[in-house]
């Protein structure tokens, strides 16, 4: 064990929710500082993984809502991969609010609970949760202000893992400020997925003097994520975030026909697995073209789950600092669209900045 239990509450208990309930438990085991499979800091800032703890879940589908988390995690429509056992927490979850979080093929897989939903903010503090972790479906505008404003009322972190803007928002960062509470966001990055991989070679084509022409990034999954985005009006900030997060890596400009970054397509027998073509076409020495072309498979949510560690200990951290606002250093390198874009590895020195208490005494970070 760490330096104290941090205590969390999810918010949408699917796929991201089910691997990183897993991970909690599946790394429980590794008792010492040593490299394992899956986890980018086995101990962050003096915490371990085996120190946080869920303290409450929220969610919509009549599956899940009165059941415990350890039931939910499974419960359709998840179709993530199961890696671990997950004993009895004690911990049900409860019927959220719904607003904007269930869209139009998103009704074709949940099914809506009829319960009354609950007082958020009283759930928060009765359970005494320190850190507020979105999962909420992509396009939730409405549904992630009102449970950002309930992190704030509690006193809560809040880790936005989705592409709605509050991190990145000046006026939701001034909210966060005043109300004395840490955010991170927006938008989280997976930990070898689509974006970062993109990333990398945009900055290797930069850094050995090659230039990005044009590029694509396609994806396509079988997870209720995927179906959820062809409803394409809850697309637009899932696509403004990828891009950016690609855009922010090259020096030169591109013209809106020769950049396109975004999920394509729904195929239901891959479950939460996410493929991901990526290409670049780019002029080298001489003028000679130079063209690259990848695939990569991922199970989609274990790849969240642990970067989502990650950020749960550094929002510990932020609040053991009583540290109000966005926080940048871990905000840059864990989401795609932070409030500030930086390379990765400047952002990996940022957020180890940030963790190290006599850099960050010393004003290293940010």
């Amino acid at each position: 064990m760490g330096l104290s239990e941090i205590r969390v509450a999810l918010v949408g208990v699917g796929n991201c929710a089910s691997a990183l309930v897993q991970g909690l438990h599946g790394y429980k085991e590794n008792p010492s500082n040593l490299p394992i499979a899956g986890l980018m800091h086995p101990k962050l800032g003096g915490y371990g993984i085996d120190d946080i703890v869920v303290s409450a879940a929220f969610d919509v589908d009549a599956r899940k809502v009165g059941r415990d988390v350890s039931e939910s995690i499974f419960a359709e429509p998840n179709n993530t991969l199961r890696f671990a056992k997950v004993p009895g927490s004690g911990i049900e979850v409860s019927r959220g609010e719904t607003l904007d979080g269930v869209g139009e093929y998103l009704q074709q897989k949940i099914k809506i609970s009829k319960a009354a939903p609950v007082n958020v903010v009283d759930v928060l503090k009765r359970t005494g949760s320190e850190i507020v972790v979105s999962y909420l479906p992509v396009g939730s505008q409405k549904a992630s202000e009102y449970y950002a404003s309930a992190a704030i009322e509690a006193g809560c972190a809040y880790i936005n893992c989705i592409p709605v803007f509050l991190a990145s928002d000046p006026q939701w960062r001034k909210r966060f400020e005043d109300g004395g509470v840490p955010i991170i966001g927006d938008d989280v990055k997976s930990q070898v997925g689509a974006t970062i991989v993109h990333r990398a070679l945009a900055n290797l084509f930069r850094e050995r003097g090659v230039t990005v022409d044009r590029t694509y990034q396609l994806n396509f999954g079988g997870n209720s994520d995927f179906l959820n985005m062809l409803e394409r009006d809850r697309l637009t900030s899932k696509k403004i975030s990828k891009t950016q997060a690609v855009v922010s890596q090259l020096p030169n400009a591109f013209d809106e026909g020769q950049i396109h970054v975004g999920p394509s397509d729904y195929v239901p027998w891959l479950q939460d697995r996410k493929i991901a073509h990526i290409r670049l076409e780019g002029t080298g020495f001489g003028g000679a073209p130079l063209n690259l072309e990848l695939k990569l498979e991922v199970w989609d949510s274990p790849n969240s789950a642990g970067v989502v560690v990650d950020a749960i200990r550094c929002s510990k951290i932020a609040l053991d600092r009583r540290l109000g606002g966005a926080i940048l250093g871990p905000s840059s390198y864990y989401m795609k669209s932070p409030p500030r874009q930086f390379t990765d590895e400047e952002a990996r020195r940022l957020m180890l900045n940030f963790v190290d208490d006599d850099a960050f005494s010393e004003g290293k970070t940010v």
